[in-house]
């Protein structure tokens, strides 16, 4: 059948590359071992599309990492870059929440169905014509996120962007964003314990892998590390590898467009990534926090992160949170900014729901001045859905999943570990009103039938995609 070139064949095809559970559960239980290939896949996968690794030095990449906060950054320092350099500025993150284009952005707006199906096409028909790998274990087509940094680089080489913002997906060393030769400039966010043991579990291990990026002459940044070892390690690596080396200051408070007392620390390293950006084009800014970013700063918009949007009569508080650091943040902004009586709930299987949900009441208990109990009983629903998109058992294309165990998926087991965590931290709390789901669509229909209400989602950015998608928010995914 002839191909129709379109953007729904494009993100089928692309579904295709996804590693399914087990798969990555191999890769975790391999401590890492498996990633190894990593970076020599990702030239050989550049090699066969026609670039060679120097070619990326075009893009003028600010290349950033981290724990928490990567995101954020990410878009403060193209938010700034955008208001001081005339032409295109390329972005380029992850996940996405409703379409994959997302993931790629040119000065801030997701590329066009068309542009992102023309590209995709270019490069899995390159691929397709040069299908020898490098080893017998490499597949012809790279897994899901090496297509999409493919795709990005391919993309953004082609439109002749004048700056590429690049977040890193996990990691740093091994990750398929760090075969750029050359960065402008490189940074690391707050370090902490990733939800993987594929990085390492200490602290030091997953510095030393975050610090991965950090190129020989190349400045390296880093914001204050809670964790001095963190820190410490990331200077020492910086050291050996040859790139100077630089913790940034904390900014003076200014006006956010991001909510959350830890934007502050996100928007410092963004000013710093950005001043050692356009300090190489001549432009000089010697002040901590330069005048001329503070515009860009407060109208920077992130989807999905600390996001207050009303629809009717439902104030929806979005926040794709998913460690217990960050769903604190999240406890802290949501009952700052409303008094939330319905909570949609999604976490990775397997890790630590009391701990999660835990977080998250004890920041709101603390920002709104009551108890953890009485703060539980304000609650009306609380719903833990799977990330599922619709009641059939289907995802939207462009929200499709294969990691989710599908036995895990049948039991709605990571669903019923939440609400037994929950009834167990709200122990009056009616159990009538505690849902375990099977979709988000379930859980949207709850809330919909509710009347007026403040609905909190969190614990996962793909379940905050997927009430945007189901519940038509998706005219808030801009970032302008």
């Amino acid at each position: 059948m002839a191909r129709t070139k379109t953007y729904a064949e494009a993100i089928a095809l692309l579904n295709t590359c996804q590693s399914n559970a087990a798969t990555i559960e191999a890769i975790r239980k391999s401590g890492g071992r498996m990633l190894e290939w990593s970076i020599p896949e990702m030239h050989d996968y550049l090699s066969r599309i026609g670039y060679v690794p120097s070619d990326l030095n075009q893009l003028n990449v600010v290349h950033i990492t981290g724990t928490k906060g990567k995101g954020s950054t990410s878009a403060f320092t193209e938010r700034i870059l955008r208001e001081h350099i005339k032409g295109r500025i390329g972005l380029y993150t992850s996940p996405h929440l409703c379409a994959v284009r997302e993931r790629i952005r040119i000065n801030g707006e997701p590329i066009s169905e068309e542009v992102f199906a023309k590209h995709f096409f270019e490069v899995w028909e390159r691929l397709e014509a040069n299908p020898k790998t490098l080893t017998e274990h490499t597949p012809v087509f790279p897994i899901y996120f090496r297509l999409l940094t493919l795709l990005a680089f391919h993309t953004f080489l082609s439109l002749g962007v004048d700056a590429t913002v690049l977040e890193v997906g996990i990691g740093g060393l091994y990750d398929s964003t760090n075969i750029v030769p050359k960065p402008v400039v490189t940074g690391v966010t707050s370090l902490g314990l990733d939800h993987t043991a594929v990085l390492g579990n200490t602290i030091e291990e997953i510095a030393r892998n975050k610090a991965g990026i950090y190129k020989p002459g190349v400045p390296a940044l880093s914001v204050v590390q809670e964790q001095v070892s963190g820190g410490e390690v990331l200077r020492s690596v910086a050291e050996k590898v040859g790139a100077p080396f630089e913790v940034v200051p904390t900014i003076p408070e200014t006006a956010l467009g991001l909510k959350g007392a830890h934007q502050r620390i996100n928007a410092s390293l963004a000013v710093a990534l950005a001043k050692g950006f356009l300090k190489t084009r001549g432009e000089i800014h010697d002040e901590v926090l330069p005048d001329s970013f503070k515009g860009p700063l407060e109208r920077t918009r992130w989807p999905g992160r600390c996001q207050k949007v009303e629809q009717g009569d439902t104030t929806w508080l979005l926040d794709g949170a998913h460690t217990t650091e960050s769903l604190r943040s999240c406890g802290e902004w949501a009952w700052k900014e409303a008094a939330p009586n319905v909570l949609i709930f999604n976490c990775s299987g397997g890790r630590a729901a009391e701990s999660l949900l835990g977080s998250l009441l004890d920041a709101g208990a603390g920002a709104s001045g009551v108890s953890k109990e009485q703060l539980g009983k304000n609650f009306d629903t609380v719903v833990f859905c799977t990330n599922v998109t619709y009641t059939d058992g289907h995802f939207k294309g462009d929200l499709t999943s294969n990691a989710i165990d599908p036995n895990d998926l049948s039991q709605l087991a990571t669903q019923n570990a939440l609400r037994d965590a929950w009834l167990h931290l709200n122990p009056s709390f009616p159990a009538d009103r505690v849902h375990a789901l099977p979709s988000i669509e379930h859980a949207v229909n709850i809330v919909r039938d509710l009347g007026k209400k403040q609905v909190l989602v969190a614990g996962s950015l793909h379940l905050v995609g997927g009430v945007m998608e189901v519940a038509g928010l998706q005219g808030a995914l801009g970032m302008d």
